[in-house]
Parts: structure tokens; C-alpha cells; sequence
């Protein structure tokens, strides 16, 4: 395993401009400003619960709609969970989280596996509609898992088996998420090499 798994990734569009730097084995510190303030939540707690150190500078349209600077940062933050995972020698690989808030349930399942992969299920009907916040749509959380798991090379399963409040839905999935990851990544001492039968991931 590489001694130092972070990443710091740049990317300006017409539409955004995102600053992000990461590191797997931080403490869960995180410096978030996106310009959508649930959406820097959901980050904030992301960082929290996985223990990734995360600094993110991100602006953009927002007087348009928020949906370019939520999946810009959602890309970048994707890229940059691969470019730190580095060669994956030793990491644990699977993670999994049922994670409660109040009403809400959730599960996610991760998979450190090189094949981009999302299964989203169980948001109750009308939730991808919903303006949490007054300004992000319930939508944009699918819409972030893609984005990371497409870009960092994950398959994730996310799974929500209660909820009727959509704050606490959409915050449970990302802790979920989190904790899941924090396992997948984390460094495996009996592990010997890449964690699989193929040799690589």
C-alpha cells in the first residue's frame, strides 16, 4: 500500500469550478463550502463518518439551478477516491452500514471492485422531487452516488428501508455510504497484495 493516499483535483468548467483535497486516513476533518448548503451537509457528514480528511472550494450556477455544481464536485470527489486508493495493495475492500436517523434507515454496501456500479433503491415516492432545503432536489442524491461511483471505480448498493422526513432520508444515505466506505477502504493487515482473484481492481 502506497504511504500516503491523497489526492487534490481541480476542475473548471463553463458552468463550475471545483478545488477538492482528500486523504483516506485522515480523522474525519472537513472544510466544505460548495455554495449549496445541504448539500455541503451531506459532505460534512460523508467526511465524518468515513474519516476522510476533505477540503472542498466549489462554485458555480447555482442561480440556474444547483444540479452543475453538485455533480461537478461529485465527479471530482470520485476521481479523487481513485487517484488516492492508488495500487488498492492491502485495503479491505467490502464495506457495509445500516445507519438510522430517527425515522429514517439506511443501508449501503461498497465494493472497491474497478467496475462502476449504483444500485439505488427505497426512496419513497415524490422524495426525488422534493426541495430539501429550499434548494436541493431529492434527485441530486442518486445523482451523486452515480457521479462517485462511476469516477472512483465503486460498486455501491444503497438501500433506504424507512424514512418520512427527507432531510433525515437523504442524510442517512450518506452516513450509510460513509461508514460503508470507511470499511472498504480501511487497510487490511491479512491481506496480502490486491484483494482479489484476478490480481487486480
Amino acid at each position: 500500500m502506497t504511504s500516503e493516499r491523497t489526492a487534490h483535483l481541480t476542475r473548471e468548467t463553463s458552468e463550475s469550478s471545483i478545488d477538492l483535497t482528500l486523504n483516506l486516513d485522515g480523522t474525519g476533518t472537513s472544510d466544505i463550502s460548495t455554495s449549496v448548503p445541504f448539500f455541503g451537509h451531506l459532505l460534512t457528514a460523508f467526511a465524518k463518518h468515513s474519516l476522510v480528511d476533505l477540503t472542498v472550494r466549489a462554485t458555480g450556477d447555482t442561480q440556474i439551478d444547483v444540479h452543475h455544481t453538485v455533480e461537478d464536485t461529485a465527479i471530482v470527489l470520485g476521481r479523487a477516491i481513485a487517484q488516492a486508493l492508488g495500487d488498492k495493495v492491502g485495503i479491505s475492500r467490502f464495506g457495509d452500514a445500516l445507519v438510522p436517523l430517527d425515522d429514517a434507515l439506511a443501508q449501503a454496501v461498497v465494493d472497491i471492485s474497478g467496475r462502476p456500479y449504483l444500485v439505488h433503491t427505497g426512496e419513497p415516492s415524490g422524495f426525488e422531487y422534493h426541495l430539501i432545503g429550499g434548494h436541493f432536489t431529492g434527485s441530486m442524491v442518486r445523482h451523486v452516488f452515480e457521479a462517485i461511483a462511476y469516477n472512483a471505480g465503486l460498486t455501491v448498493h444503497v438501500t433506504v428501508l424507512a424514512g418520512r422526513d427527507p432531510h433525515h432520508i437523504a442524510e442517512a444515505e450518506f452516513k450509510a455510504f460513509a461508514r460503508a466506505f470507511r470499511q472498504a477502504v480501511a487497510p487490511d493487515a491479512r491481506v496480502n497484495g490486491i484483494p482479489s482473484t484476478k490480481g487486480a481492481l
